[in-house]
């Protein structure tokens, strides 16, 4: 389904990813059966062989052909007319296989059964006990199946149209229809990710959201443009996007449910720098064209919205999407300017590439205006995240209820997420003789922690907010592994649908 209907801009469609059918099902009907390899000792061992009707000979054959069940690795094998593909679970505990592993070998596998050429459905047989399993490899499965081909000229291959859930469990049905909801939203933001620059840009975004909350109950959207922006004193969106003919736009997309006016509140502020070229401080071309992943914060906040709108989760939940692009001209903000921020502190630009945090610091000072009871930003900021903490664990830092929020909900979600100090001592450095701040500082040391500290000086005082900074699995420009694609990955959606949904339980 287009993300962008042509009756929203006069625009042509926005391109979107190719639609699966999830179902459970207590026997499987697919083109292709995938059963559970686990990592046993010397050999592999064979989870769902008797469900599957897998001989032991055919599971002994795995030794033999040297598969040892290793997570994300996949064998597919003809067994009685039909192929099966043992999916590898790593080393199984006693208490059965982790959610994740699920997730991922199921990605995996759906993966490497589109990789077999015309095959059109696909029965998943992993340990399925529990709803919770259940809803982990429909997730994986559905994440796995993504593919991106709207620009491609040639037709690249089938996707996967339907996978099936070989389960038994209470409640299975309930949980396919949540997996399916969640993965959905986060395929919505890889397509916003992989989109070119010149077709997403802060305009198209921004539609993009309106479009998106017409079709749900409970949602609202409200785009400032450039007029309304300067009315604002949006100085930070006005400047990070002065230097480009794309003009910059703020969009606060809200879901509030039915009843729910008084329910807690979550704002999430999402970094929507659509493409950035690095401004004046121009970065090297090399790796320039991953830059139009730079919005990857303001997508995952979008769809973080409108799951938990979809899941009609009993709790409000607020995005403030910041867009701009980053472009070097003319009337680009410079080194030495200074800006004023939407809450009155002024900012000099010592880098004009480190500007998701100028964005960022003028949709915190609007989101803590609505008092919410957790605040998030979520923001491709820092390569010193990736330096730290490589590219499939994000950072988060922050007031320790906040903190403590984000961990819990990530252990569940799937995604990886490590605590980082905002150490007192680098505020310091931040401190300008000119202005009140310095958007970067002078000692090249702790850039991700530093960022953190200046965004701190904008989140206001409530002991609510964590600082979430996804720079390095935002996006996959590597190979696919588990359930990750290549390019956009979602990542944050997952986590902040599920911190909203503790919160509304409480």
């Amino acid at each position: 389904m287009p993300i962008l209907p042509a009756d929203v801009s006069g625009r042509p469609e926005l391109p979107t990813h190719n639609e699966l059918k999830l179902s459970a099902v207590a026997k499987p009907s697919a083109d292709v059966l995938v059963v559970g390899a686990a990592a046993d000792g010397e050999g592999v061992k064979v989870l769902g062989a008797d469900e599957a009707g897998i001989s032991s000979a055919v599971a002994a054959s795995l030794n033999t052909l040297g598969f040892k069940g290793k997570q994300d690795a996949t064998l597919a094998l003809p067994v009685d007319g039909k192929v099966v593909i043992f999916a590898g679970l790593g080393k199984v505990p006693e208490e059965g296989a982790k959610l994740e592993s699920l997730r991922r070998a199921a990605g995996a596998a759906v993966r490497a059964a589109a990789g077999l050429g015309n095959v059109k459905s696909v029965a998943i047989a992993l340990p399925a006990a529990s709803a919770e399993a259940v809803q982990a490899i429909a997730e994986g499965a559905s994440l796995g199946s993504y593919t991106w081909t709207a620009f491609k000229s040639k037709d690249s291959g089938k996707p996967i149209e339907a996978v099936e859930v070989v389960t038994s469990a209470s409640g299975a049905e309930d949980a396919i229809k949540r997996a399916d909801i969640v993965a959905r939203h986060v395929k919505h933001a890889r397509d916003l990710v992989n989109t070119p620059p010149n077709d997403l840009y802060p305009a198209t975004f921004a539609d993009v959201a309106v479009a998106a909350g017409k079709k749900l109950e409970g949602v609202d959207v409200e785009v400032w443009d450039i007029d309304r922006l300067r009315k604002e004193n949006m100085g930070g969106i006005l400047g990070v996007g002065k230097g480009s003919e794309k003009e910059p736009r703020f969009v606060i997309v809200s879901y509030t449910p039915a009843g729910g006016e008084n329910a807690k509140r979550v704002a999430i502020v999402g970094k929507g720098v659509t493409f950035d070229s690095g401004g004046l401080s121009l970065k090297p071309s090399a790796k320039m064209h991953e830059m139009k992943s730079d919005m990857g914060g303001a997508a995952a906040t979008l769809h973080a919205v409108l799951a938990a709108a979809e899941l009609k989760l009993p709790v409000r939940v607020t995005g403030y999407l910041c867009l701009a692009e980053n472009m070097p001209s003319g009337s680009a903000l410079k080194n030495a300017d200074v800006i004023r921020q939407r809450n009155g502190l002024t900012t000099e630009i010592h880098n004009t590439d480190a500007e998701g945090r100028l964005v960022l610091a003028d949709g915190l000072s609007v989101a803590v205006e609505s008092n919410p009871d957790l605040l998030f930003n979520i923001a491709t900021l820092t390569g010193a995240q990736l330096v730290a903490l490589g590219m499939r664990t994000a950072a988060v830092m922050g007031d320790d209820p906040a903190v403590e929020a984000i961990k819990k909900a990530s252990a569940e979600a799937g995604e990886n997420f490590w605590a980082m100090p905002l150490p007192e001592e680098m505020l310091e450095d931040l401190k300008s003789t000119t202005a009140d701040f310095k958007n970067i500082g002078s000692i090249p040391w702790g850039g991700m922690c530093k960022a953190g500290v200046f965004l701190q000086q904008f989140a206001g005082d409530k002991n609510n907010w964590a600082h979430l900074d996804i720079a390095g699995p935002s996006a996959n420009f590597g190979a696919p592994y588990g359930y990750t694609t290549a390019e956009g990955t979602g990542f944050g959606v997952r986590t902040l649908v599920k911190a909203a949904e503790h919160l509304g339980a409480q």
